[in-house]
């Protein structure tokens, strides 16, 4: 017999409205139906009344880093630790982002190759709380190239599973891309320009060509792969969607002919618009050097810029963090910010579920609250408040809760 969810309101995010007086009908981990409690006269094994809250489905974060060293501006962490480490270091990493409402998430590659896989694997066998995990295995880039563990001196070698997305040309990336499909990745992950955190590149300079990015995506496109590409600077954006990626990472330089360009093409946007401001309050703190504040500072401004431009020219809207250069677990104070810059808090929400989910595609199963989809959900007490979903007060995965904290009446 099904059981049921009793909220006092609904984000319905296929149709961006606020519905009052719901019950959402679960069978095993799955909707069954939703609808006002009033008219529902069928029979349930279980009522879980929430009471007095704001239900949305479950959060999806579209550019998470859960492997790796977190919230530390020295990359050079990374020699420091065994693979084994960093993966029993990913487990709190994912419990955080699940305990924090994302019940999904893309996780967008790894300096250590494959961790992610293994992650994701542990994670689906019940091994390991965490969100459902889409993964990239390893960053596709040139060499000393934003996808890099740069800084080092020109004598010393990086061992190969650090650079195993290393490519110089079109038939290099053709064969990484293979490779990375054929070791468990999801998706292909592409640097197309230098990175904010990568020293000695340069954010909106183009690091890969049109047509290593074309063949990218044409090699993934084999495998039922799609491609999502870093890209700061304008012109890395329009190579890459020129190339047919599927979504551009960042976009700290947006400009006119680049959103009107994503707009056309159907490419979604995921832009960590919330980040500047971490780095800024705590980056000194946490090891960030002079060139990566200076970075961070260069481009922050530029970047909610550009994410205004691309809402304003009618891109499609993801919802991404790059959760891990910060702690996991504060995802959700991106949403404010969203609304800060052009979102209504119905739209955010969408970004962070429906259109992240198609964004995926994965929308036949995650990103909203319809028959058929995972159970999967989020609540906030009282009205709709975009700042409380920074703190989510109850989440349910697959029709199981894992957190609640909400307080009940007697």
């Amino acid at each position: 017999m099904a059981r049921a969810v009793r909220c006092a309101r609904f984000v319905d995010v296929v149709g961006e409205r606020l519905l009052t007086d719901q019950l959402i009908v679960i069978e095993g981990d799955r909707i069954v139906s939703t609808g006002p409690h009033a008219g529902f006269e069928g029979e349930v094994l279980e009522l879980r009344d929430l009471g007095d809250v704001t239900v949305a489905p479950g959060l999806i974060d579209l550019h998470t880093h859960l492997v790796g060293v977190a919230a530390c501006g020295d990359y050079a962490q990374e020699l420091k630790h065994s693979a084994a480490r960093q993966a029993f270091a990913s487990i709190p990493n994912a419990r955080d982002t699940l305990l924090a409402g994302f019940t999904t998430v893309r996780d967008v590659g790894t300096f250590r190759a494959f961790v992610d896989v293994a992650l994701r694997d542990a994670i689906d066998a019940g091994h390991v709380l965490g969100p459902r995990m889409a993964v990239a295995g390893a960053y596709v880039t040139v060499r000393g190239g934003g996808g890099m563990l740069t800084g080092f001196a020109h004598d010393v070698e990086v061992p190969k599973e650090f650079r195993f997305g290393e490519t110089r040309s079109v038939d290099d990336i053709r064969e990484r891309v293979r490779e990375i499909v054929f070791h468990g990745a999801d998706l292909i992950k592409l640097i197309a320009t230098g990175a904010v955190l990568a020293s000695g590149t340069i954010p909106g300079a183009p690091e890969l060509t049109e047509a290593q990015m074309r063949a990218a995506v044409e090699e993934a496109s084999w495998y039922g792969r799609y491609v999502a590409a870093h890209a700061h600077g304008a012109e890395g954006i329009k190579r890459a969607v020129r190339a047919g990626v599927r979504s551009i990472e960042h976009a700290c330089f947006l400009d006119d002919e680049a959103a009107d360009l994503m707009a056309a093409h159907g490419t979604y946007l995921s832009a960590d618009i919330w980040w500047a401001d971490w780095i800024r309050e705590t980056g000194p703190s946490q090891g960030y050097d002079a060139e990566q504040l200076r970075k961070n500072d260069e481009t922050a401004e530029a970047q909610r810029e550009g994410f205004r431009r691309a809402v304003r020219a009618g891109v499609k809207i993801g919802f991404g963090t790059d959760a891990g250069g910060f702690p996991h677990g504060l995802q959700g104070r991106q949403l404010a910010t969203m609304v800060d810059h052009g979102l209504t808090p119905i739209q955010a929400l969408k970004a962070a579920t429906l259109t992240s989910a198609e964004c995926m595609g994965w929308d036949d199963r995650v990103g909203s609250l319809s028959p058929g989809r995972y159970a999967d959900l989020v609540a906030v007490p009282g009205e709709l408040d975009i700042t409380k979903f920074a703190d989510v007060a109850f989440v349910m995965k697959g029709g199981e809760v894992v957190k609640d904290t909400l307080r009940r009446s007697p």
